[in-house]
């Protein structure tokens, strides 16, 4: 069952992850940092003090192993798609899981929709290994296939949702909808997220919004001014 967008059509490719010499599990433990040399660019983009700070750690701890990575920050409702090099390819508002919360509920990838109650919509926090595949309707990208959980365009979805209206709209406050997966204008989807992921694997940081960061990765502590 894919939480927004109906059943799951097939276990996607995983395309080579232990040529990459990384293990297939999600989330996965994250590593120290290993050196301070690297700071990703925002290019003018509003970004949160932990956003920033997981960037900056992921290029300098190495800890996507060259690949593309996408951070998103729940409390912000933003995603940014960095290469594999660190440099920002893009960034766009999007939809979440309609209730607060780091988990996910054991077993709810295989629970039919109508099963899932408002408080079980959470998007989870963690680090993940992603890769592109397909739903019944759409191509997307996995995050966790075993929860369910992806991001793809947004979907239409009831006309009361208002979805496009809500990804539009100012401010983060209405952004909380879907079941759990990320929902991300189509334009950012097919012109930034698809291109980065196409022909390899990539690596997904979903901030937490009720841990601390530092309980989820290994981000060193900001140095007081």
């Amino acid at each position: 069952m894919i939480r927004d967008a109906g059943r799951r059509a097939g276990r996607p490719v995983r395309l080579g992850l232990l040529a990459f010499g990384i293990a297939i599990a999600a989330p996965v433990a994250a590593q120290p940092a290993a050196d301070t040399a690297n700071v990703p660019q925002f290019k003018g983009e509003t970004v949160s003090a932990d956003a920033r700070d997981t960037a900056n750690w992921v290029a300098a701890s190495h800890d996507n192993h060259a690949l593309p990575f996408v951070i998103i920050d729940k409390v912000n409702a933003t995603v940014f798609a960095f290469d594999g090099a660190g440099i920002l390819r893009g960034a766009a508002p999007a939809l979440l899981g309609m209730a607060r919360g780091d988990d996910s509920v054991p077993g709810i990838g295989q629970r039919k929709l109508a099963t899932i109650t408002p408080a079980e919509r959470t998007t989870p926090a963690g680090r993940f290994q992603a890769s592109l595949g397909r739903d019944l309707e759409q191509d997307i990208l996995w995050i966790d296939y075993d929860a369910a959980l992806s991001l793809h365009r947004v979907i239409v979805g009831r006309r009361v949702d208002n979805r496009a209206g809500r990804l539009a709209s100012p401010t983060p406050s209405d952004n909380r909808i879907s079941y759990g997966c990320v929902n991300v204008p189509p334009s950012f989807y097919d012109g930034v997220v698809k291109p980065l992921f196409t022909g390899t694997v990539g690596i997904v940081y979903i901030l937490p919004e009720t841990k601390p960061l530092r309980s989820v990765f290994a981000v060193p502590v900001r140095a007081a001014n």
